[in-house]
């Protein structure tokens, strides 16, 4: 049994959302106990779902309120606390305009609490020169602001940032962990939650989204199955068009309810009445919230297709798995029968043209490259060996 499985549950506020991470937790607890030894700037890194936003808030609410201020450090994990200013984008990167807004922040003394923390939840997705925004406040932080930065590695971020932050680095838990997690947090059953654990490859958001969710679990298994009945480039062509309408249709599925929510919120807030007239001082400020749901839109299609990538890594991992004898510790143990049939067919080279193009596509993804082209690209490597 791992040690997540047997270490004791911190259960006290802040840090009773924090799971699978006791020396982190360790770590950050003195330091909020301790201003002199605290740095004004941290770095928590961890693969996604390993819960680097959930320990930057618990850290937040310990340096921000008195010991034993539950109240405060409640408000502060409810993102209501006054002298907390927190970031995360819903669009493909940090907009330059954000991230000013969060520098004239980080200037302003604490209103009731002991510091003021400035949380940036997907430091990764800063381009350079949105990343020189903050470098100056990190360079001459504020007396009692903290900031609290937050990204998949360190190497995410730029050396001149790096060189400023203290990193805090998270683990990543075991498969049989996040599935007792899930299974307590959900109720799902064991076997349920077993899978979702391992098809979510330790993710523990997503791991609880396949336990609750059977239609994301029914169409993760379409995706791959379908990627392995591909032959020819026509086969590539449908599949990726497939793979793509998924992730538009769950991207919409995430993003509808709550873009009707906000227009009527917007609305109801100017005086306006459900179906009256918008007045034209009104109109601009619906285009504007218009343009924000769109980009939040494009984010979501980005980070379903990514994870749909995510998914075929594992299924092409497990292939290599198998054509180098380890039929131990497969993702995809539910496709095991399909996933032998591959490797007896492929030769190990190429599967791992097929891996090596699977990171091609993400960068292409990344540089704003079409998705259908993308994973159409992608999809006829795995009919032919070859690249396109």
């Amino acid at each position: 049994m791992s040690s997540a499985a047997t270490e004791s549950p911190v259960l006290e506020v802040p840090w009773g959302e924090v799971w699978g991470q006791p020396e982190a937790v360790r770590m950050l607890q003195a330091a909020a106990s301790d201003d002199a030894a605290s740095s004004h700037a941290w770095l928590i890194t961890g693969p996604p779902g390993s819960g680097r936003s959930t320990l930057a808030y618990a850290f937040a609410a310990a340096l921000i309120a008195e010991p034993g201020d539950e109240a405060a450090m409640r408000q502060v994990l409810a993102h209501t606390h006054p002298d907390l200013s927190a970031l995360r984008t819903e669009q493909v990167v940090i907009r330059i305009e954000e991230a000013r807004q969060l520098v004239e922040r980080a200037y302003y003394a604490p209103s009731t609490g002991r510091h003021r923390v400035i949380v940036v939840e997907d430091a990764d997705r800063m381009a350079e020169r949105t990343s020189n925004v903050l470098l100056k406040a990190l360079e001459e932080p504020p007396e009692r602001t903290v900031w609290i930065l937050c990204a998949p590695s360190d190497a995410d971020l730029l050396p001149t940032i790096r060189s400023r932050v203290r990193t805090v680095r998270l683990r990543e838990p075991e498969v049989d962990d996040v599935a007792r997690l899930i299974a307590l947090r959900t109720g799902a059953d064991a076997e349920v939650a077993e899978q979702a654990a391992r098809h979510a490859q330790r993710h523990i958001g997503m791991a609880r989204r396949l336990a609750t969710d059977a239609d994301a679990r029914a169409r993760r298994d379409e995706t791959l199955r379908s990627v392995l009945t591909v032959r020819g480039i026509g086969d590539a062509v449908e599949v990726a068009a497939r793979i793509v309408q998924v992730a538009t249709d769950d991207a919409k599925a995430l993003t509808a309810e709550r873009d009707a929510a906000e227009r009527a919120d917007l609305l109801r807030t100017v005086g306006v009445a459900e179906g009256a007239a918008v007045p034209p001082a009104v109109r601009s400020q619906l285009n504007a919230l218009a343009d924000e749901q769109k980009r939040r839109a494009t984010r979501s299609l980005r980070d379903g297709i990514d994870r749909a990538l995510t998914d075929l890594q594992s299924l092409f991992r497990d292939v290599v798995m198998l054509q180098y004898g380890r039929a131990d510790g497969l993702i995809n143990a539910e496709l095991a029968g399909e996933l032998s049939a591959v490797a007896d067919r492929w030769s190990p080279q190429r599967t791992i043209a097929v891996l090596d193009q699977l990171a091609l596509t993400r960068r292409n993804l990344e540089r704003n490259v079409a998705p259908l082209l993308a994973i159409e690209s992608l999809l006829i490597t795995v009919a032919s060996g070859r690249t396109p």
